[in-house]
């Protein structure tokens, strides 16, 4: 029987996949996202479908959003994929097929896919496949899935509280998820993406401050230099050139012996 792989399989995997040091705040992000997927692929009671997909790209692209270049981050999000499981493209394909599939759908087609009164609702499919499993594993990134579905399909709803909560309130319901999980993981995303958001902030402003800082000693140094160059200026002159009092003695000199 083969072992069950452990995060510190997984975590050694990803490391020498992507080999580059990764920035402290976003290096938090990525671990945590790396042990997430890892347990969930290994837990027994784990099925992967396309609003894991959309959650998992979802956090990635919304947290690791301004890491240094592009090619860094798809990079890192290739390794992450890759040392849990799955590859990238199957993710982004996944993701994209599904936010495509919500074109011109509303809060109305959610709540009526949470009902199954529709039949040509996407999410309606969707839905009953996920509540006719006889085990599922929930988890925060079907969760974030889940809310991403709703700002595409209703943006509106993140300032209505009340109508958001009843929503997802009924797809727990009707998924059997059990307590306010999915509602608490929500709120949890929406306030990290906050925090994230004034990080991101305060590391431009200590970056900024830091090349200020920078530019002003150099500037500093360069006016000094000048300085000190604008001393040496005149000393030079003095010893190349000569006085006027030896220019006005030689004629004189000459003179004087001539008479002799």
């Amino acid at each position: 029987m083969d072992s069950v792989r452990t995060v510190s399989d997984t975590k050694r995997e990803f490391y020498s996949l992507y080999t580059r040091p990764i920035d402290s705040i976003y290096r938090r992000v990525v671990e945590e996202l790396l042990v997430e997927m890892h347990l969930l692929s290994v837990n027994a009671d784990f099925n992967y479908d396309a609003i894991y997909a959309l959650g998992v790209v979802t956090v990635f692209d919304r947290f690791m959003a301004g890491y240094r270049t592009d090619s860094e981050r798809d990079a890192i999000f290739q390794a992450l994929c890759q040392a849990t499981g799955r590859s990238v493209e199957q993710y982004r394909t996944d993701a994209t097929a599904l936010m495509d599939s919500l074109e011109g759908l509303s809060a109305e087609d959610f709540k009526a896919a949470i009902d199954q009164t529709e039949s040509q609702n996407p999410l309606k499919d969707l839905f009953a496949t996920l509540a006719q499993r006889e085990r599922m594993k929930y988890s925060r990134l079907f969760g974030i899935g889940i809310c991403t579905i709703l700002d595409r399909i209703a943006p509106d709803l993140a300032n209505q509280r009340e109508e958001r909560e009843a929503l997802l309130s009924s797809l727990s319901q009707f998924l059997t998820l059990g307590g306010d999980k999915l509602q608490k993981d929500v709120d949890l995303y929406r306030s990290n993406l906050e925090k994230m958001k004034l990080a991101r902030e305060a590391m431009a402003d200590a970056v900024a401050a830091e090349r200020k800082k920078r530019d002003k000693r150099q500037a500093e140094l360069a006016e000094k230099q000048a300085a000190e160059a604008a001393k040496e200026a005149p000393a030079e002159e003095a010893t190349e050139t000569p006085s006027s009092d030896t220019e006005a003695a030689t004629p004189q000199a000459i003179e004087t012996e001539s008479e002799g």
